[in-house]
């Protein structure tokens, strides 16, 4: 039992990474769609590259979207608005208006006939404003039609509007109903009491109108025909289109949903199980070979796959909810955020890896895909520092333009013309760069919750006042200054080549901080003739030489200096000799082992930690130089960079023989500014 856990102890970190691996794939299994794959795939205006295709089952045509709609907005301008007659209203208006009436002409002088001909007029303007009804003002926006129902109890009338009387009418119509005017005392009196008695008794019934228009809505037929087992649906060779285009998108509908019914449902399952856990293993598999820092660091793996699986997620929500929506996702974001934390090659693989998974989901995959890995590339290439805000602004025009040409593209293909081109999508696309946008804060939150580092925190770390720096200049201000020219020379050779100029630099100033140690153990530091080494055997010195890699990895660490700069301290020297102190013990003659004089490495792995290790060498070289000129540099470089690549340190760094030649010439030209070479001039 204690050897079972002592095992489990020693490869927890692999047995964390199996689990993370196990519940991802489980994450984005549960999130693919639940049916089958249609497993022939075709696209509009294409040829139909199989054998003869006959409906395999009994299927309906299944309408289009603009046929549905069509349907919905004709239902639409044809139904029904309802308007309630409130009868309670109306009688006690009546009531209310008789009780008025007769209150006031028991004290009018008029005679009884008078006054029956006023209540029997007043009875009549009422029945004749309340046949069809008063319509209550807050209703009167509401008519649309030129025709509506009104219901009345149990039975419903359909009427012209103008038949209802509406406020601004009354007044009016109340005057004609009295004959000639001027009207005597009286009259005005039971004209006012009809008018202040008034209240209107229709009014819109917005829930009865969106029922009645809901219940015609559901009568919609979703289908158009029916295509029997065995029918012919297309000929080998024909075009993707028309009626045929219909059909086969029926039949790929029907079949998903089948084939989920029946009970192969599991297998299905297992070949998406299958399918999913072989895209994240090749992803493991390429931290494994290329990034082994990130592979050996869980916190970093998890994040990698978190935004992986977040990006599925954001896709499928999206598909649920209405599936035109899709290009609003700002995909791109995840190399983005990937290439700020570690660099573009990871970045535009996971994002490769994400995009395919993202096939299986989304409709029109094929069309999807290529749209997702170009826009892909494209911000891989055309984004270098991210902290630099308006190469992000002027990248995201980059990737929209780049949205925009491969869609009218693609529409162009399908559609035959461009007069059907979908403007509504090219404003998805607008939307997605404005929603790429937002990587800034979202790599800010990144940081804060995975404890990784940004451009941003990238160039905080790049002042020279912060404490760690300081205290290098303090106590080896030769090794400091060293590290200054080293940021200078790799800032512009990475400016050159496109790489990460403010990471190469940051970790240009950090490389050799290991020598706070022992300072006067480094030539840099020694102001006096004294050499501490002399002392020393050569082992011994090329120990103390070769610990200032682990120490300054320590000192880094108790520091919080992040991994990705800690990156070119491990590797600036990668796995070279201590030159100088292993031909010194070669030629005492005594046996040794070559290995006590090789640094312990990684080599580098990225253009940035490469361009260091350049750098480094050919600074610290330039200053044994007796006679600086402009021959000796050029010959300096080209000895130290090729003796370098000779020796395999470039092996896994994604870096081009072109590039090694751009950075030659920008070492050379730095070294020849920085020793102010200038033409001898006759006397």
């Amino acid at each position: 039992m204690k050897k079972i856990i002592n095992k489990l102890l020693v490869n927890h970190s692999l047995i964390y990474k199996l689990f993370l691996y196990i519940l991802t794939v489980i994450l984005v299994v549960y999130l693919f769609p639940k049916g089958g794959q249609f497993k022939y795939e075709f696209q509009k205006g294409k040829p139909w590259q199989y054998e003869n295709y006959y409906s395999p089952f009994d299927f309906s045509i299944k309408k289009s979207l603009q046929e549905i709609e069509a349907e919905k907005q004709q239902i639409k301008e044809n139904s029904k608005q309802f308007f309630e007659y409130n009868d309670e209203v109306v009688l006690n208006v009546k009531k209310n208006t008789t009780a008025k009436l007769l209150e006031y002409l028991e004290t009018a002088k008029l005679s009884n006939q008078s006054k029956s001909r006023l209540l029997q007029k007043s009875d009549g303007i009422l029945n004749e404003i309340y046949e069809y009804g008063y319509l209550n003002p807050l209703s009167e926006q509401k008519i649309e039609n030129v025709e509506i129902t009104l219901r009345r109890g149990n039975s419903i009338q359909n009427i012209q509007p103008n038949k209802l009387f509406k406020a601004s009418q009354i007044s009016a119509f109340l005057n004609t109903k009295f004959g000639n005017q001027p009207f005597s005392k009286e009259e005005k009196n039971v004209l006012t009491i009809i008018s202040n008695e008034l209240k209107p008794n229709v009014t819109f019934d917005e829930d009865f109108t969106q029922k009645a228009y809901e219940e015609n809505l559901s009568h919609i037929s979703y289908t158009k025909g029916l295509v029997a087992e065995k029918e012919r649906i297309i000929f080998k060779g024909d075009i993707v289109e028309g009626e045929k285009l219909v059909k086969l998108n029926s039949l790929k509908s029907e079949f998903d949903s089948q084939v989920w019914s029946k009970s192969n449902s599991n297998w299905i399952v297992l070949g998406y199980t299958l399918l999913v856990a072989l895209s994240f293993l090749m992803l493991i598999l390429f931290l494994r070979k290329y990034r082994l820092d990130i592979f050996e660091n869980n916190n970093k793996v998890t994040f990698i796959f978190f935004n992986m699986i977040l990006v599925i997620l954001l896709i499928t929500l999206i598909v649920k909810y209405d599936a035109k929506f899709i290009y609003v996702a700002p995909i791109v974001i995840l190399p983005l955020v990937l290439k700020a934390f570690f660099d573009s090659r990871l970045g535009l693989f996971a994002h490769t890896l994400t995009v395919l998974l993202l096939g299986f989901i989304v409709p029109n995959s094929f069309e999807f895909v290529f749209l997702q890995i170009i826009a892909g590339i494209v911000t891989i290439l055309t984004i270098s520092e991210l902290n630099k805000r308006a190469n992000l602004f002027l990248s995201v025009l980059q990737i929209t333009f780049v949205y925009f040409v491969a869609y009218f593209a693609f529409s162009v293909i399908q559609e035959g013309n461009a007069q059907n081109l979908n403007y509504e999508k090219l404003t998805y696309f607008a939307m997605n760069g404005a929603a790429t946008l937002f990587v800034l804060p979202l790599i800010y939150i990144f940081e804060k919750l995975f404890g990784l580092v940004s451009d941003e925190s990238l160039k905080e770390l790049s002042n020279s006042n912060s404490k760690l720096l300081r205290e290098l200049a303090e106590k080896a201000p030769g090794t400091f200054q060293h590290s200054l020219q080293v940021a200078n020379l790799a800032e512009a050779c990475a400016i050159e080549i496109n790489a990460n100029s403010m990471l190469v630099r940051t970790g240009a100033l950090y490389h050799d901080i290991g020598k706070i140690e022992n300072p006067m153990y480094f030539t840099e530091n020694q102001v006096t003739n004294v050499n501490p080494h002399n002392e020393l055997e050569p082992t011994d010195s090329a120990k103390i030489i070769i610990d200032h890699i682990i120490n300054g990895v320590e000192i880094a660490k108790k520091n919080h200096i992040p991994d990705r700069i800690i990156d070119f301290i491990r590797t600036h020297h990668g796995t070279t000799l201590v030159y100088y102190f292993f031909k010194k013990e070669e030629l005492s003659g005594n046996v040794f082992a070559e290995s006590n004089f090789h640094y312990p490495g990684p080599i580098p792995f990225s253009k940035e930690t490469a361009i260091l290790m350049m750098c480094d060498s050919v600074e610290a070289a330039s200053k044994s130089i007796k006679e600086p000129s402009a021959k000796a540099f050029d010959d300096l470089v080209e000895k130290i960079v090729n003796k370098q690549m000779d020796d395999g340190q470039f092996m896994n760094a994604d870096i081009t023989f072109k590039e090694l030649q751009t950075i030659k010439k920008v070492l050379k030209k730095k070294l020849k500014n920085i020793y102010h070479l200038r033409i001898e001039y006759p006397e």
